[in-house]
């Protein structure tokens, strides 16, 4: 599990959510961090000026205390000013050692289809450690992970993603899967016979093939666009994971269009194992009891 969790919490539900996704990722003994990144306003020479940051502080306080006790979680608390909560996120991911950064995102058009809003774009985009993305409603509708997803492609980072996913598995008692997502070239698209239903089938064949080869795993192979279908197939899983910065559509993640795309559509829990900073192996640890102990600047209230 994950030792050093840093929640970023905005007052609105999607911060409740990822409370909620960190208690299912973080480590019984980890530390828990719940932090909040209030805007920089205002001209520092104005005379109001103090007054003002003073005023943004406690609300930042109040708001985190208030975010602790509803979820009856031990934890500190961090916040901070920032000109992007992203950025600021970012930055005390980094000073805390953090090896994984918790957010939330929010429902928005058809049937609550979860869209990521720009705070959580700013916190994915460049993190410094792994990111897990909370879908909306998660609060109240979080159940026990039992059941693990991986998309893979090949890549060195899909192959750290397969590694990640089954430490978590094994610490959770949960099912692995892996899904390969393929498709035709686009010389084979538009070559004679390119596309057909017997090559297609041969590709998602091969592709199962590929991912039974890792051992110990359920494989899954599937043809058309990797964000499209990971997050189709993603729907059958508690949690989805993925590497970042390979080569492979997969691969894209993080920096491009796909991380977007696909944490746009997921609607379970994604975690993005990102290639900025290494990401701890999670130990193992007794998971009787939830309880996240952490210490720092702010006292920490009891689970109740």
């Amino acid at each position: 599990m994950f030792r050093k969790v840093l929640v970023g919490v905005d007052g609105q539900l999607g911060g409740r959510d990822a409370v909620a996704l960190a208690g299912q990722l973080s480590a019984s003994d980890g530390q828990l961090v719940l932090a909040h990144v209030y805007p920089l306003r205002g001209d520092p020479h104005h005379r109001d000026y103090d007054d003002r940051q003073a005023a943004d502080y406690v609300r930042a306080r109040d708001l985190l205390t208030a975010a602790r006790e509803e979820a009856g979680v031990r934890a500190e608390l961090r916040f901070t000013p920032c000109e992007s909560p992203g950025r600021g996120l970012h930055e005390l991911a980094e000073s805390l050692g953090s090896d994984l950064l918790v957010v939330g995102s929010c429902a928005r058009g058809f049937l609550g289809r979860v869209m990521i809003g720009n705070d959580t774009r700013d916190a994915l985009d460049g993190a410094p450690c792994a990111v897990a993305i909370a879908p909306a409603g998660y609060a109240d509708a979080a159940g026990p992970i039992t059941r693990i997803g991986v998309g893979y492609d090949g890549s060195p980072d899909s192959e750290r993603a397969i590694e990640v996913a089954r430490t978590l598995a094994g610490e959770l008692d949960a099912s692995l899967a892996a899904l390969e997502v393929v498709s035709f070239p686009a010389y084979a698209l538009s070559g004679p016979g390119g596309g057909d239903k017997t090559s297609t089938e041969q590709l998602i064949s091969d592709a199962r093939e590929r991912v039974a080869a890792l051992g110990h795993v359920e494989p899954h192979g599937a043809y058309g666009r990797a964000a499209d279908e990971l997050a189709r197939w993603g729907e059958t899983v508690d949690l989805l994971v993925v590497g970042s910065r390979g080569y492979g559509p997969v691969g894209r993640l993080v920096h491009g269009s796909t991380s977007r795309a696909l944490a746009d559509a997921a609607r379970r829990p994604l975690l993005v194992l990102t290639r900025s900073t290494p990401v701890a192996t999670p130990q193992s640890t007794d998971r009787d009891g939830r309880a996240l102990v952490a210490t720092g600047s702010i006292a920490n209230s009891a689970r109740r």
